[in-house]
C-alpha cells in the first residue's frame, strides 16, 4: 500500500488532521497531528489511528506500523 494511500484512510475517517506517511523497507511511519488528540491518553490516541488502519493491518496489507500522534500545540514544540 502507497503512502498517500494510507494518508487517505486516516484523514478520511478522522477530521480535521495533518497526516505524514512513510514507509521503509515494509514498516509503516505514520504522523498525525490534530486538535482530535487533545485531552487523550497515549493508548487512545493510538487507538484512533488504529481504528483506521486495523483493516488492512488484519489483511497483511500493511505489516508494521510506528504511529507518532500530537495535538497542534506538541507538534509546534517538536518543530
Amino acid at each position: 500500500m502507497q503512502a498517500a494511500a494510507v494518508e487517505k484512510l486516516v484523514t478520511d475517517q478522522i477530521e480535521g488532521v495533518d497526516v505524514s506517511v512513510t514507509i521503509e523497507g515494509g514498516h509503516y511511519h505514520v504522523t498525525v497531528v490534530g486538535s482530535v488528540f487533545e485531552g487523550l491518553n497515549p493508548v487512545k490516541k493510538q487507538q484512533l489511528i488504529y481504528s483506521c488502519l486495523n483493516e488492512y493491518i488484519l489483511d497483511g496489507t500493511i505489516h508494521a506500523v510506528v504511529i507518532k500522534t500530537f495535538t497542534p500545540e506538541q507538534w509546534s514544540r517538536q518543530s
